[in-house]
Formats: C-alpha cells, structure tokens, sequence
C-alpha cells in the first residue's frame, strides 16, 4: 500500500452566494507514478465531483492546470506526489480572476496584455499567399524557438511580487513575448517602438529583481535574461539624445539596429 495522502484544498464558487472561502481536507491512497493531476481526478471521480481544477494536456504542454502547490506555483499534470510531503496544500494561482476553486482565468490576462504589448509581428509587407516564406538564420531562429516556449500557465505572473502589487504589470512572461520579436528579423519596429510598449514601471522598470518567475518556470525559460535585455535596450533608448550612437550600440550588444 501507498502512504495516505493529506490534501488541502481551496473551496470556493463566486457563482454560488451560499459558497465560503475555505479549505476542505481529502485523504487519498498514493499510486506508483502519482501526479497531482491523477489525485485531483480520482478526488472528483470518487469523493466529490465538484471540485473544479483545469487541464487539458496532461503533458505540460498546455499550461491550464497552475495552481500554487504547497506554497509555490506549478503545473499538477508535471507534479508527482512522490515528491511532495504526505501534508499537501493546493491553492489557486493569485492575480488571476477566480473562477472556482483551483480554476482561474489565464486566458484573458494573456489576451488582454498581449494587446497591450502589440503582440504580432509588424511588417509593411502585403500578404502573399504564394510567397516563399522569409528566411531568417540559424541563429535568429534559435533565439525565436527559445522564447515562444512559453506555455502561458501563469506560474511566473502568480509567483511575481509586483504582479501582486499592482494590477498594470505586465509581468516576465509579456516581456519574454515582446523580446521575442525583438529578435525576429520580420519585425520592422524601431528599438523605440519597443521602448515605448515597456519603458516605464508598467514594464521593464516595474521589476523589483525577486527572481522567483524564472526559478518556477516549468520550461525553464530564460526570462531574466530576456527582462535584462529589454531593460537594457530601454535605458539606451532613454537616453539616445545624451550618447553617441557608437556607445549606444556598444551598450544593447549590437541590438539597437531596429
């Protein structure tokens, strides 16, 4: 037999008037191979089938089930119970509108901060169905794989002090997108357009340097370094009327081409 498991879970439905926010305590058998994602399910399958949690891809792949896991933000579907104490406590991810239980709304913050931050490529090129796609070298599109993958959970939102603070953040995840076209070479936005999307608190300036986004990320995406090179590229195109141009590309690595 597996060691009886002790879950803690949050419990509240805003569509409910009657509903409380409260905790409500499961007891669960371990299974070999066990991931909160599998708890979660034999709980609504066999001991209430109201609770509500998201997933989707079981994979890590499509980000729905964040939650906070025993004080820290993760994905279920890539948590194994083995790794976690016989005490377990699943919060909802924080910053994120609740929708009932585990469950929060990702999607429209992701909508509505990719709007913000223009999140496409800007080209003054016509469409062509026919055309050859654009080319581009190894190594830019290496850069762009590293940033796209992003799976939008949430997780460095939840896990970040200012997010928490102030609901006009934008967080490391919109910086790491904006980057990613930063580097791609089909972009033709200018250093300065760039610079006016995230050059103030609600951007690249807002960051207090916690670290925690990068350390929860489940895909280990590089988002520090991004955040590092957008914000240096912000504070060279502060000051683009002070420094000569050769100081200035010296001071962006060379980026400030755009």
């Amino acid at each position: 037999m597996g060691r009886k498991l002790e879950v803690e879970i949050f419990r509240y439905n805003p569509l409910d008037p009657a509903s409380e926010p409260h905790m409500q305590t499961f007891e669960v058998e371990e299974i070999p191979s066990m991931t909160l994602f599998i708890l979660l399910s034999q709980i609504r399958e066999k001991q209430d089938p109201t609770l509500m949690f998201d997933f989707c891809c079981r994979a890590g792949i499509c980000g729905s089930c964040g939650m906070v896991i025993n004080g820290r933000p993760g994905l279920a579907c890539t948590t194994r119970t083995a790794d976690l104490p016989d005490h377990i406590t699943l919060l909802p991810l924080p910053v994120f509108k609740l929708l009932g239980d585990l469950s929060v709304d990702t999607g429209t913050w992701f909508r509505n901060v990719g709007t913000k931050i223009e999140s496409w490529i800007h080209t003054s090129k016509t469409f062509d169905e026919k055309a050859q796609e654009d080319r581009m070298s190894n190594d830019e599109a290496l850069q762009v794989f590293e940033l796209e993958r992003c799976i939008e959970c949430g997780c460095c939102v939840a896990a970040c002090g200012t997010a928490r603070m102030r609901e006009d953040f934008i967080g490391a995840t919109a910086i790491n997108r904006l980057a990613r076209f930063y580097v791609d070479p089909r972009d033709e936005r200018t250093a300065q357009d760039f610079y006016e999307l995230i050059g103030d608190d609600n951007g690249v300036f807002g960051c207090m340097g916690l670290l925690a986004c990068e350390d929860v990320c489940p895909k280990q995406v590089p988002l520090i370094d991004q955040l590092g090179i957008m914000r240096r590229m912000a504070s060279v195109q502060s000051v683009k009327g002070i420094l000569p141009a050769g100081i200035r590309r010296k001071l962006c690595g060379g980026k400030c081409h755009k």
